[in-house]
């Protein structure tokens, strides 16, 4: 037995012990950013309140809460985010098609009227 040199004692390692599981994230700073920049339909109010709540059952300890709260906090801001994104592209989608379809709609119209119109008076006489 080798002794000329100190060793460390260390406590056995427990082989079945699971590994701490993380603690839930509360998207606080996205929802913040929600409200004050992209609040579609108050819905980063709403995430905002569900990532305080979050954050407040994290510090309490009671995860399985904290986890519930952070999931309807991640919800609502992915809902508000695209919201706030994605209407506004789709809004600007649509007024450029109409704008680029929109002289030959008005020349077609302009045909169809015509035609009717005085196709109607050579049938009355």
């Amino acid at each position: 037995m080798d002794t000329s040199y100190p060793r460390e004692e260390r406590p056995p390692s427990k082989r079945g012990s699971p590994p701490a599981a993380p603690a839930p994230r509360d998207h606080l700073v996205w929802a913040i950013f929600n409200t004050l920049y992209m609040n579609f339909c108050c819905l980063g109010f709403v995430a905002l309140a569900f990532a305080v709540k979050a954050r407040d059952r994290k510090v309490s300890g009671d995860v399985e809460a904290a986890r519930h709260f952070s999931s309807k906090a991640r919800c609502y801001n992915a809902l508000a985010t695209v919201g706030s994104v994605v209407l506004p592209l789709l809004l600007g989608a649509l007024i450029v098609t109409g704008v680029i379809n929109l002289p030959k709609l008005a020349q077609e119209s302009v045909g169809f009227f015509t035609s009717q119109f005085s196709g109607s008076d050579d049938e009355d006489q």
